[in-house]
């Protein structure tokens, strides 16, 4: 009976483990193709996309557009409000722009065609800070204050959730259970 417990309780540690990671996922700029263009309406605007979105560390947001004609700026937050295209942190204009969202806190994006921006097309979001999961155990920190309006121009930053963790630790009762049943 003691190696059936060892060989669970190291099940059960796997499953939580396997449950409580995060994976890095590519996403689609407003969640289709030609969404990097000036915006129609207000609420056309990638930022109310970005606003219902969800980014992590590790994420990569993906750009699809026509590269002879646009590009794409990373920008720091007073050139994104200005909308100047003097001077961005970096510049993709090879039509597929791929960018890895390497730390937690906002990015800022920029059209780079001329008067684009002024025009509404620009884009920031907001990466959460990730969550220590090295001991598989899930816990709540508290949570962090939110940054004011004067930090930045852009979605309001996302609250963290541990419907990851909660939705493994549901999964993971369940499978317990059944397995006790049929035992």
């Amino acid at each position: 009976m003691a190696v059936f417990s060892s060989v669970s309780s190291s099940l059960l540690l796997t499953f939580f483990l396997l449950f409580g990671l995060s994976v890095a996922r590519e996403i689609l700029v407003g969640g289709k193709t030609d969404a990097w263009r000036v915006p129609a309406s207000e609420s056309d605007a990638l930022n109310q996309w970005a606003e219902r979105s969800r980014f992590q560390v590790g994420d990569f947001l993906v750009w699809k557009y026509d590269g002879g004609k646009d590009s794409v700026l990373q920008v720091s937050r007073e050139e994104y409000v200005n909308c100047s295209i003097s001077n961005p942190i970096k510049v993709y204009s090879d039509g597929t722009t791929k960018v890895k969202l390497d730390r937690p806190g906002p990015f800022y994006f920029i059209s780079g065609a001329k008067g684009h921006c002024e025009k509404g097309q620009k884009l920031v979001v907001v990466v959460l800070t990730p969550r220590g999961r090295s001991s598989g155990i899930v816990s709540s920190p508290a949570p962090a204050p939110a940054p004011s309006f004067a930090e930045f121009e852009g979605p309001a930053v996302a609250p963290t959730s541990s419907a990851n963790a909660l939705h493994g630790g549901i999964v993971m009762v369940a499978l317990v259970a059944m397995w006790g049943l049929f035992m």
